[in-house]
């Protein structure tokens, strides 16, 4: 029953049954009602969604780019950290954003780059840990230098920011109803691999087990700990995709980041805060997918 309440609401909203002060009554729970006010048209669900401060990391290109643009899109306040210097000043001065020229493999780099935006924010309420890197060899041909970059650039940020953030709540507790988010990008490749993949499949498992440990961590603030799962996203021309591409997927398509940024503001809702712990896998199906080779 419970799972159908919204739906059941919007049909009751349609067809005329939700009086004006039952529809205001839930917009504080639930967001703000609207629809159609002909009932052989669809009805659509308004959500208010305060301006957040929001901090991605990789935020500059790809899927990191589409979550900083679908924030903004909602009336959010925006920070990036990225080493693309160029494109990253670029999207500051044509988007609005606050750029930080961060080398997240560097340690400090991080801590400092943080430390200023809490100064110049107060404090942050949405963190999404987006930046990686996909360096895919031969595990004959790699070395642990090359594990140690793509391990301190995809994951050891994540538990700086979120230790750095702990700090700043238990030293400035302010009541919130909201206290935070935090939205960790994995990758279906920590429950599926090919080869060559050691450092990054890793990375991205060692991502979906710390979410859930940050999880209890940061719960005495109030904050939120999931992970996201993209499988393939393809973040080029459409044109490049062939129709196989798209036919292998039971969703029939290849993903957009803007399939990964939808879930980050749905995570990020208010009401949303009962969703905590998990990993969402946003693939198509693909890792339901039985295959054989005939």
């Amino acid at each position: 029953m419970a799972d159908n309440y919204l739906e059941q609401r919007m049909e009751d909203m349609r067809s005329g049954k939700l009086s004006a002060s039952l529809s205001h009554a839930t917009s504080s729970t639930y967001g703000s009602w609207h629809a159609s006010s002909q009932t052989n048209r669809k009805g659509f669900l308004q959500v208010a969604f305060p301006a957040r401060r929001v901090l991605v990391t990789g935020g500059v290109n790809g899927i990191g780019l589409a979550i900083v643009r679908a924030y903004l899109r909602i009336g959010c306040k925006v920070a990036v950290f990225d080493i693309d210097k160029e494109n990253g000043e670029l999207l500051a001065k044509n988007e609005g954003i606050r750029f930080y020229h961060v080398n997240l493999a560097d340690a400090e780099n991080v801590e400092e780059s943080f430390l200023n935006l809490l100064h110049a924010w107060r404090d942050v309420d949405i963190i999404v840990n987006n930046a990686g890197i996909s360096t895919f060899m031969p595990l004959t041909e790699g070395s642990v230098k090359d594990f140690d970059k793509i391990i301190n650039i995809n994951l050891r940020p994540i538990y700086i920011l979120s230790h750095l953030w702990a700090l700043h709540k238990k030293r400035y507790p302010i009541p919130s109803d909201f206290g935070g988010r935090m939205i960790n990008i994995a990758s279906s490749r920590h429950v599926q691999s090919e080869t060559g993949t050691e450092g990054y499949s890793a990375s991205k498992g060692a991502i979906a087990s710390i979410t859930h440990a940050l999880m209890m961590s940061l719960s005495e603030f109030g904050i939120t700990v999931n992970s996201i799962s993209p499988g393939w996203i393809h973040t080029g021309n459409p044109e490049e995709l062939s129709e196989a591409d798209h036919l292998q997927h039971p969703s029939r398509r290849v993903g957009k980041p803007e399939d990964i940024a939808r879930a980050c503001i749905f995570l990020s809702l208010s009401g949303n805060d009962f969703i905590n712990g998990t990993d969402i896998i946003i693939d198509g199906g693909m890792t339901r997918k039985m295959i054989y080779v005939p």
